[in-house]
């Protein structure tokens, strides 16, 4: 049951960063260290607005929140509301996997707890996706085209 009003809770949720949140910025800044530089942030023109973008590479890398994006959420617990958004934002999420998949995309998602917990982990599967897609691995000269 919600204890607090529909107002409070309302103004409580609208206070929810949706872009450069603490995790967003914990791993951009652990790409940089790693030599991951030259991604885009938030580009509104590919499906789901991925946090980060290396365009070149068609790699979209998501950082999603556990609760948000259903890891953390309990249906049962919830109200119908909660359970309603929680499935859109689930739909929403494989809808732009799709879209991107279909479009030649690479798409990487990483929970906000992994990159709290292991930045240099998720920076691997980052590395690896990039790698995939014919990046040079950080302190190789890439290849002229």
């Amino acid at each position: 049951m919600d204890r607090l009003t529909p107002e409070r809770r309302s103004r409580l949720m609208s206070r929810v960063k949706g872009k450069n949140t603490g995790p967003e910025l914990a791993l951009r800044a652990a790409l940089r260290a790693a030599g991951l530089a030259g991604y885009r942030l938030h580009r509104k023109d590919l499906p789901g607005k991925p946090d980060i973008a290396y365009g070149r590479w068609k790699v979209a890398v998501f950082i999603d929140g556990e609760f948000w994006h259903g890891k953390k959420f309990d249906p049962d617990k919830a109200t119908p509301f909660w359970r309603d958004k929680i499935a859109a934002n689930q739909a929403r999420d494989a809808r732009a996997d799709a879209l991107l998949a279909e479009a030649g995309w690479v798409v990487v998602r990483v929970w906000d707890t992994d990159v709290r917990r292991d930045p240099d982990g998720c920076v691997h599967r980052i590395a690896d996706a990039l790698t995939a897609a014919g990046r040079a691995s950080p302190g190789r000269s890439e290849p002229n085209h």
